[in-house]
């Protein structure tokens, strides 16, 4: 028989999240982002749970290519825009819509030979600090672009750097609004922190907000907030099964740098998931787990294919019982994959991208 581990993608809570993307936005367009192949989640297994999106925002030609050919005909927008001249190519044979946020990508532009002027988003530096035009060069840009017939219509960008803490994004807004007063063309700012927290100001929302994190079941100002206080599901669930039980007596340690030792007389379970699945290998002890629906936690250092887990307070957990490493378990348990990625100090946008290619996936109610 195959390992006992697999991933299970939710298509109705990631059908759920997108719906309330919408709710907090309700006269925006959203783009359901699917960048990271789906934020790990695969997206042919996503593609029919998301299609009620107005358009998909991602990074690499290969994957907006996966997208026509899964059937979609409307707006595709590559986040990153082009990397080279001749990806404008593609871009032209596939409708893509792109990102300009430097110089350069306007010279390719202007070099271009096309029958159908391309729609660009053009990128602000607000803040951020990572792509984007300068707001002082932003309307030289504009300008550039709109004189070329190459580009037909002319989207206005930007990026929060700070939409999920408490610096907020009044700062970036006000950098925004003054270097494109008076400037024509959609607008598109939110991300998912922005969205949920920020989405009730209609010059926040704008004309398009950009739904990454938050369809995927996984709160982007976590711990401030969970998904149950943005009414999101989780999309993925890990799960695997005890291999093995070891009884341990007071002293005795666990794994490898016997990070982990016992106290007490205690029974611990041994799980089908290390990091070669992509289960954080710095996650500590303490972490949370769930065994038969029924939290506990992890004990000892995660090797490369097994976790530990303590069975103190599950008498009858045995070889084969259900362990949920994060996600929904059978027993209707839920374990939001922010707590496990903020024991282990990260993000689950982390976990969720790092989820190895051994671990079989599929659809929940599907193959």
């Amino acid at each position: 028989m195959p390992r006992p581990i697999e991933a299970l993608i939710h298509a109705e809570a990631l059908t759920h999240n997108l719906a309330r993307a919408r709710a907090a936005v309700p006269d925006a367009r959203v783009w359901a982002v699917v960048k990271a192949n789906a934020y790990g989640h695969g997206i042919a297994r996503a593609f029919e749970a998301l299609r009620a999106a107005d358009g998909f925002a991602l990074l690499d030609l290969a994957e907006a290519q996966q997208l026509r050919d899964l059937g979609w005909r409307g707006p595709i927008l590559l986040l990153e825009g082009v990397f080279e001249p001749r990806d404008l190519e593609l871009c032209s044979r596939l409708n893509l819509w792109h990102t300009v946020h430097c110089e350069a990508q306007i010279d390719w532009l202007a070099m271009h030979k096309t029958h159908q002027p391309h729609r660009v988003f053009l990128k602000m530096n607000s803040g951020m600090n990572r792509l984007g035009l300068r707001p002082a060069a932003f309307r030289a840009a504009w300008t550039r672009l709109n004189a070329l017939p190459q580009v037909d219509e002319i989207s206005l960008m930007s990026h929060f750097s700070d939409a999920d803490g408490d610096r907020g994004i009044a700062a970036a807004m006000q950098v925004f609004g003054d270097a494109t007063r008076d400037l024509p063309g959609e607008r598109s700012l939110c991300n998912s922190a922005a969205t949920l927290r920020h989405g009730d100001d209609a010059a926040v929302r704008a004309d398009w907000v950009r739904a990454g994190i938050m369809l995927y079941g996984s709160a982007p100002d976590f711990p401030a907030h969970d998904i149950a206080h943005w009414n999101l599901r989780p999309t993925m669930t890990l799960r695997a099964r005890l291999i093995g039980t070891q009884e341990l007596q007071a002293g005795d340690t666990v794994g490898y740098g016997s990070r982990f030792t016992a106290e007490a007389p205690m029974r611990i379970g041994v799980v089908a998931c290390g990091y070669a699945d992509g289960y954080p290998r710095h996650a500590p002890s303490g972490t949370p787990v769930l065994v038969d629906g029924v939290r506990t936690r992890l004990v000892g250092r995660v090797s490369m294919d097994m976790v530990t887990v303590d069975l103190g307070a599950l008498p009858h957990a045995v070889r084969g019982s259900e362990v949920t490493l994060w996600g929904r378990a059978s027993a209707g348990a839920m374990l939001p994959i922010d707590e496990v990625a903020h024991a282990a100090g990260t993000v689950g946008y982390e976990l969720m991208c790092a989820l190895a290619a051994r671990v079989p996936v599929r659809l929940d109610g599907g193959s």
